[in-house]
């Protein structure tokens, strides 16, 4: 255990402040099951690994050659989840057949029968994607009985690679499409995540406890979803990468939704190489592997977006002259259409959801329409123990069909102007890609105000279904910042690579050099 994870422990036991907003029901549930086996007394089952910086491939190499078991690995996350966890509230449950599964990834190994680079990986799924063996919720009470029949689409090619399901993490309630003013990373079911960083901080959602958790080291990689920033903010404000794929590379079936033309699942990790491998499986192969190489001759367009902020504006200035450092070329740039793209994305959304969530909730036990589960909001409080508003709901209840010719011509603009947006900058500049902050520093958490987020980046890509990639760039203060990387449609495999030489250029501004050592044996 070393820096990364030293960073997690040192915020949980030095700033000692929680935000608002009690756990929840599956929460409380994280400490049950297969993590029982790992009681707080237990010393830290230590596999022989730094979980803070070690690679699926050389995770991979080290069960091969038989100095690692999937087991062990396994063990060793459930150890941190059942320690570290309380304090964050990323998980809101583990899979009791964890063990299982990794004691069958362990039979594979030692035939020499492993089915890929995630064979034998634990990974995180977050709590709106399918699973036939636990809750899927999207956070809500109203889904909190009984698990889906199937899995979703890509639970299946995890499962079908050998790769450890380990539990599922907390999110913004319907994925941050209820209320007007919502608190990211809050839940009826799970309550409150908290930013691993600094406790009182927000995560971002709605990803918050797939972010959080990787920070934390709770797993190796874990599975978020973005409608429009939902994976790049909270990879961003938690320190760790994110991608959002290009639209339809990743099969969204089970997947809880708010618009099948936005909606995407996409790999969250703690370096670009596992997210990409990540991809590979949930992709189904569709994603070419990355390599990485150097950045000299690169064209990285610069998209400051001072409202985030001075602090922000500094480190993309320190940014930019550490990649002009490793040769590339940064010119600044401000993608156009913006201010349209921001007029016509919502209305286009509520639209969208009332068609996509009333298809979702016919499959599910509970409510079976959203007029319905308006009704079981009002009429239960828990789910009004954060903040009480659905006024997304209520709108998109009122809002036109997507069979409209209004709505038509609205969702015609976006893709167009947004696909506009990126494709002239890029061709302008003669840009590999264009980079932005992805998030401002982390806001304190306030169920009484809501969020305070401006993170305009993300949804030039969002709405065109173009792929973008989160990486750590830097701290203002104690909090992470992230770089966001933005290319053209399917490009998913050279944004991927070029995400791996900014990484490896910035990778050692990461954590806070002035925080000090924690061991796993520091009393908590």
């Amino acid at each position: 255990m070393t820096k990364r994870s030293t960073l997690a422990l040192v915020a949980l036991l030095v700033a000692g402040v929680l935000a608002p907003g009690a756990p929840g029901p599956y929460a409380q549930a994280a400490g049950r099951g297969a993590v029982d086996a790992f009681p707080s007394a237990v010393p830290f089952p230590d596999p022989g690994v730094d979980l803070d910086t070690v690679t699926i491939p050389e995770l991979q190499a080290r069960m091969a050659d038989g100095a690692l078991t999937s087991s062990a690995l396994t063990a060793a996350y459930l150890w941190r989840i059942r320690t570290v966890d309380p304090r964050i509230n990323a998980v809101l449950r583990v899979d009791p057949t964890a063990p299982r599964q990794a004691a069958a990834s362990d039979a594979r190994h030692r035939r020499g029968a492993a089915r890929g680079p995630l064979d034998g990986i634990p990974v995180l799924l977050k709590d709106n994607v399918d699973t036939r063996s636990m809750p899927t919720t999207a956070g809500s009470l109203a889904l909190a009985g009984r698990p889906p029949a199937t899995d979703a689409a890509l639970v299946t090619r995890l499962r079908d690679a050998g790769a450890v399901i380990l539990g599922k993490t907390n999110l913004s309630e319907w994925a941050n499409f209820r209320a007007a003013k919502p608190t990211s990373g809050w839940s009826a079911v799970g309550g409150q995540t908290h930013n691993p960083y600094v406790l009182d901080r927000n995560p971002c959602g709605s990803s918050a406890g797939s972010a959080a958790a990787l920070a934390a080291s709770l797993a190796q990689v874990a599975i978020g979803t973005e409608t429009d920033g939902s994976i790049v903010c909270p990879a961003g404000m938690n320190g760790v990468v994110g991608h959002k794929p290009s639209l339809g590379l990743v099969d969204r079936a089970g997947v809880v939704p708010i618009s099948a033309e936005q909606d995407t699942a996409g790999p969250m990790a703690r370096n670009v190489t596992d997210a990409a491998l990540t991809l590979s499986v949930i992709g189904g192969g569709a994603a070419p592997p990355v390599r990485p190489g150097g950045l000299r001759g690169k064209r990285i367009g610069l998209w400051r977006l001072p409202e985030l902020g001075p602090d922000v504006d500094a480190l993309m200035t320190r940014t930019a002259d550490s990649l002009r450092g490793a040769g590339a070329e940064v010119v600044e740039v401000t993608p156009p259409y913006q201010r349209r793209l921001a007029e016509l994305e919502f209305p286009a959304l509520l639209s969208e959801f009332h068609r996509d969530i009333d298809a979702y909730l016919a499959t599910r036990d509970g409510p079976r329409d959203l007029a319905r589960l308006i009704a079981f909001n009002r009429a239960h409080p828990g789910e009004r123990t954060c903040f009480a508003g659905q006024e997304l709901f209520e709108q998109a209840l009122s809002a036109p069909a997507t069979t409209d010719p209004a709505y038509r011509a609205r969702r015609a603009e976006l893709r167009t102007l947004s696909r506009r947006s990126i494709d002239e900058t890029l061709a302008a500049h003669r840009l590999d890609a264009i980079a932005a902050p992805a998030n401002p520093p982390a806001w304190t958490t306030d169920c009484a105000r809501g969020d305070n987020d401006i993170v305009p980046s993300s949804t030039p890509a969002a709405v065109a279904g173009y792929p973008s990639l989160s990486l750590p760039a830097g701290f203002v203060g104690r909090l992470p910042v992230g770089l966001l990387l933005t290319a053209g449609d399917h490009q998913d495999a050279g944004l991927l690579s070029l995400g791996a030489a900014v990484e490896h250029r910035l990778d050692a501004r990461r954590a806070p050099r002035y925080l000090p050592s924690v061991g796993p044996d520091t009393p908590r």
